[in-house]
């Protein structure tokens, strides 16, 4: 994975956070994954705990030890300062890789990739309240404040957003936002930034460390979506009502140490051992960030609906072969069988695959492509 430095060594000692494991929870550390994030868990905001705490959305961030997503929960963080705001982390599509923006809080919001987080981040901005004279005004439309115990309030339903058909949490590539920085985002993004509080990267370490946060272990749902204070994943936490959309991870992504999972198999097991003994084990394939050849990535789709239907239906007959009573020298030969299956059928999808590959024009273009606008 590439890495890109955005904050200075001597800020990081400063704040007594340069360590690899904090790095890699993707704050202070620009991160790039070649496969996209899961979508935004669905998930209630838990009321604000005191005056002059701000939302700090969830969102999903990379391990590269575990070469996996986790997701860092939603909580209510304590502004640095009064006047500051937070820019919400976020993942966009650049370069053929998926690339990680740190969260930042400023005098003003910033792009965070026209991502709705909920909760006041609609994708532009934050509706969720406004300092006043050194208090922090909370819209109680927007986001979840109790009146009796905090009174500087008010009401604007204005802003209030239909809830978005998909829970994408991306910006670009294939199903992403296309949301570009507005004229006042780009003018955000050279005023001063203030790293996330030493409470938020704290907060981002525990979720890294707890493997039910990862996205191969909660399929998307997490089972702490939110805090109501950093760190704080038992008492007043919350937990995702349903993922945002079904999770299937590439079957062939990058195992922990940079080697590939054989699907289903164990990535920690020996080079050689890690292979599918059932179709079940296989996670269905899914398709690549788009090439630019769109007759390519037409055919590549179709080859992947093909292969994804052949493997539902050896699945379905080998789960009804299971099911059969037999005694266990026939059962020890089926599962020889089921793994023998299982395994051809991946060899013959990677073939499939190989053999389905852009081909480069057999003249030149008379005139060069355009490139996008960085």
């Amino acid at each position: 994975m590439r890495r890109v430095l955005r904050i200075s060594l001597l800020a990081l000692l400063a704040l007594g956070l340069f360590r690899p494991a904090v790095a890699q929870a993707g704050i202070g550390v620009g991160i790039s994954v070649n496969f996209a994030p899961p979508a935004l868990p669905i998930y209630e905001q838990p009321p604000c705990p005191e005056e002059g705490f701000l939302w700090v959305p969830g969102y999903w961030a990379w391990d590269d030890d575990d070469q996996d997503y986790y997701w860092v929960p939603g909580t209510w963080v304590l502004a640095p300062e009064p006047g500051l705001l937070w820019t919400p982390a976020w993942w966009g599509w650049g370069d053929g890789v998926f690339l990680f923006h740190e969260g930042f809080w400023a005098t003003e919001v910033g792009f965070y990739g026209g991502i709705d987080y909920g909760f006041g981040y609609f994708g532009e901005g934050f509706e969720g309240g406004r300092w006043d004279n050194g208090r922090f005004m909370y819209n109680r439309a927007v986001v979840n404040v109790n009146v009796t115990n905090i009174h500087n309030v008010y009401e604007d339903r204005t802003v209030i957003r239909n809830v978005t058909e998909t829970r994408v949490s991306y910006n670009g590539g294939q199903g992403g936002t296309t949301a570009r920085p507005t004229s006042r985002e780009d003018q955000v993004s050279h005023l001063q930034h203030f790293p996330p509080a030493r409470p938020q990267m704290e907060h981002a370490q525990m979720a890294r460390s707890d493997p039910q946060m990862r996205a191969s272990a909660n399929q998307g749902k997490p089972p702490v979506a939110a805090t109501a204070r950093p760190t704080e994943f038992k008492s007043g936490a919350v937990a995702a009502r349903s993922a945002g959309a079904p999770y299937h991870p590439p079957a062939n992504r990058p195992a922990p140490g940079g080697r590939t999972a054989a699907p289903g198999g164990n990535p920690n097991a020996p080079s050689g051992s890690n292979v599918p003994t059932h179709a079940r084990e296989l996670q269905p394939h899914q398709a690549p960030a788009p090439s630019g050849n769109a007759k390519f990535d037409q055919q590549q789709q179709k080859l992947i609906e093909k292969q994804n239907q052949e493997h539902q239906k050896l699945q379905q007959q080998q789960d009804k072969e299971d099911q059969r009573q037999m005694n266990a020298q026939k059962k020890q030969q089926m599962e020889q069988r089921h793994a023998q299956q299982t395994q051809q059928m991946e060899q013959r999808h990677a073939q499939q695959q190989q053999h389905l590959q852009p081909h480069p024009p057999s003249h030149p273009p008379s005139h060069p492509p355009s490139r996008p606008p960085k």
